[in-house]
């Protein structure tokens, strides 16, 4: 199994080594999200209080996202490393990495959970939790709060799964948990009459099998790295450089809930609910875009990490130009679904005539630049895999801290239709951070390939 997993990852065919490995992470994406909206609207037609109930449990999401940008700063870090290493043929590094990364994930999940029970009620006030929506959101929080060590070792260590070439394995993953999740809601929110705390116990559940599901997987013979205890005593040499690498998906996710709390204040206060609407349609249609470039990348990256590892600069020039060429092409085609037919779009969220005209023409300009985000997100996730920390740090800055969130309160100040600037900001801030990660990108590449070359 571990030849033969090396062997595709040194020798077989890129593209179909990339899409073999994609598809399962897109699909597995697909269900994450939609598990999650299923979720949601079991929660809205709770008898008497599911608006009430689904405006509490939205305010504990920040919380969550938080909760997932961990899993992200240890599973995305760790497993580019190890795929690194496996490169090498260093497949003891490696496992101690895998080790590492296991022990930091227990850690921190145990902290999340302390801070999160002790400090709840403060922490959702501060995210708008109203004397209305504060119940709610609390006791959907309390009870996610118990499975945090669940979240983690799914979400952190499932990576690892992917990056040895069992994305099928992977897929699985995801799986399981959302079949269980969609059944256990019913049961748990109607039949037993729990209500907010009954979605979370389903989803806590859910979460439980899948971790036993990644351990048995992890601890088993068909994996090539292993769980070990003799590995998981933590070495900052070791977890370090996993931190450092972790931490650009870390602030890409972490950043999300900041991000949303700007547009949506701006929007509140220059064009009222039906511009907060349009936004939240908006970001919507953004995420859906964004899931199969996120399934390329993680499809790319295991195999780039790896020949990176191997000193094989042209299978690693040459995965990158598949994934950047799938990329650009995918968005090139959303961009220009977005531009030429935005209504459609729109009414698979709502059919209200005021709101599908404003998000309509407010689509417009929120995608104006999508058709060069495959750009972006290709050479930003290869940095990743490349082990270039410092500058997938700096790119994860660039985009959403440095340039969008400013420019939603700078523009509407230069601008007089404040409801146009403030969706503005996207694509002025795309347009820049595109610019500045491609040039970035073009150079150091070179230099990574040239240096690859000169070794071998």
């Amino acid at each position: 199994m571990q030849n033969k997993s090396q062997a595709d990852f040194a020798n077989g065919s890129i593209g179909k080594l990339i899409f073999s490995m994609a598809i399962p992470a897109i699909t597995a994406q697909i269900i994450n999200l939609l598990y999650n909206i299923v979720d949601r609207m079991y929660i809205g037609h709770i008898p008497e209080v599911g608006a009430v109930a689904l405006t509490g449990v939205g305010v504990s999401f920040p919380v969550i996202t938080l909760i997932s940008a961990f899993s992200a700063l240890i599973g995305m870090g760790g497993a580019s490393r190890a795929a690194i290493y496996m490169g090498k043929q260093d497949n003891d590094t490696a496992e101690k990495i895998l080790g590492n990364c296991f022990s930091a994930l227990l850690i921190i999940a145990a902290s999340l959970t302390t801070v999160i029970l002790l400090f709840c009620e403060p922490l959702l006030m501060a995210f708008g939790a109203s004397a209305d929506t504060i119940g709610y959101a609390a006791g959907y929080l309390r009870i996610y709060a118990a499975g945090t060590v669940f979240v983690q070792i799914v979400m952190g260590l499932n990576m690892f799964i992917t990056s040895q070439g069992f994305a099928a394995v992977g897929m699985k993953t995801t799986m399981i948990g959302a079949v269980i999740n969609i059944v256990l809601d019913p049961i748990f929110i109607f039949g037993l009459k729990m209500g907010v705390q009954g979605a979370a116990l389903a989803t806590i559940l859910s979460q439980a099998v899948s971790a036993l599901w990644v351990l048995r997987f992890l601890t088993g013979k068909k994996t090539i790295l292993r769980i070990r205890p003799a590995q998981m005593k933590l070495s900052w040499q070791i977890l370090g450089p996993v931190i450092a690498l972790g931490i650009s998906p870390f602030i890409m996710q972490s950043t999300e809930s900041l991000l949303s709390i700007s547009f949506n204040t701006q929007l509140q206060k220059f064009g009222g609910d039906v511009a907060v609407g349009a936004i939240s349609i908006l970001t919507s249609i953004m995420q859906f875009g964004m899931m199969p470039l996120m399934g390329l990348t993680q499809g790319a990256q295991p195999i780039i990490s790896y020949n990176y590892g191997a000193r094989n600069p042209q299978r690693v020039k040459k995965a990158f130009g598949i994934l950047l060429g799938c990329s650009l092409t995918f968005t090139t085609l959303l961009w220009a679904a977005c531009q030429l037919f935005p209504q459609i779009f729109i009414l698979i969220f709502n059919s209200d005539p005021v709101l599908v005209e404003t998000a309509s023409w407010a689509l417009r300009i929120y995608m104006a630049v999508f058709l060069f985000f495959g750009a972006q997100m290709a050479c930003q996730q290869t940095f990743v895999a490349l082990g270039q920390a410092a500058v997938s740090l700096f790119l994860a800055l660039l985009r959403k801290v440095i340039l969008l969130i400013p420019l939603i309160f700078i523009l509407p100040a230069l601008l007089q239709d404040q409801v146009f600037a403030v969706f503005l900001a996207e694509p002025v801030a795309d347009l820049l951070a595109v610019a500045t990660t491609v040039l970035l990108f073009q150079s150091r590449f070179r230099k990574i390939l040239r240096e690859i070359s000169e070794e071998q």
